[in-house]
């Protein structure tokens, strides 16, 4: 059975008028993860599954566009007030980088005195992404390498059935993800401005890639489909997925909040 990508939002940086936050809900052999659980995609998520039915969340990293909703879907299975089990001895497992069980509490906290005392463990598992690191996640071989951000940042591989999802999380031009990326089916990858910015300046390094350098990660690894996520609404989209095809021979198509895509 192939895995299929639902994209809960896909707006870079910010909601747009058109779609939340970046969030994707896979589905696997049965079993769901959703991979960032950006501002917004929350109430996208509860339109495709009960949130208690979610058997794990990935974070590629924290910055608010990929973690925001965490605080409300901590609050749904915390209050909600007919659970179908028990919330404390179901924890989500929730895969993020190291420093999340401390940043996500922080965002959760009204203020500073209660952020001290803030605790989110009593309904979400924390284990830890680092790189090079491979875990079976809701029945998913998921491996993760760092990439290139101004904070800790993972790409993820989700492998199934023999099927092969890789999701850049946000990044700049980078080795690691090209390696991670090898002859995987889809390329869910972010392509966040054009390759050359209005008065011909060029776009600062290490943050995000243009359509252009997208496609050439994609051929580079030669992937099989290539998914271009990660727009922010100040940029066209459909121009940064032709800057991709440009680059890439495969196909390249633009996604939309609400779609779903076979693996």
């Amino acid at each position: 059975m192939c895995m299929e990508l639902t994209v809960l939002g896909c707006s870079g940086s910010g909601p747009g008028p058109d779609s939340p936050s970046s969030g994707y809900l896979v589905w696997a052999g049965g079993r769901t993860l959703v991979l960032d659980l950006g501002n917004g995609t929350m109430g996208a998520l509860q339109r495709r599954l009960d949130p208690f039915a979610l058997d794990a969340l990935l974070l590629s990293h924290l910055h608010p566009d990929h973690c925001a909703d965490v605080a409300s879907l901590v609050v749904y299975r915390r209050y909600h007030p007919r659970p179908p089990y028990d919330v404390t001895e179901h924890r989500l497992p929730l895969h993020a980088p190291a420093p999340a069980s401390e940043r996500l509490a922080a965002q959760y906290a009204a203020c500073a005195v209660e952020r001290a005392e803030t605790d989110l463990s009593d309904v979400l598992d924390f284990q830890v992404v680092a790189d090079h690191a491979s875990a079976e996640v809701a029945g998913c071989t998921v491996t993760s390498r760092r990439v290139d951000h101004p904070c800790e940042s993972y790409a993820l591989r989700l492998e199934h059935d023999g099927r092969s999802l890789v999701y850049s999380g946000d990044t700049g031009p980078c080795d690691a993800l090209v390696e991670l990326a090898r002859g995987a089916d889809v390329l869910l990858c972010e392509a966040s401005w054009p390759h050359v910015w209005p008065g011909d300046r060029q776009p600062p390094p290490g943050v995000h890639m243009s359509g252009r350098q997208a496609g050439e990660h994609a051929r580079r690894a030669g992937v099989g489909r290539m998914l271009i996520t990660h727009v922010p609404t100040w940029f066209d989209g459909d121009d940064l997925a032709a800057e991709a095809t440009d680059a890439f021979d495969g196909p390249v198509e633009l996604v939309r909040a609400g779609a779903s895509y076979q693996v």
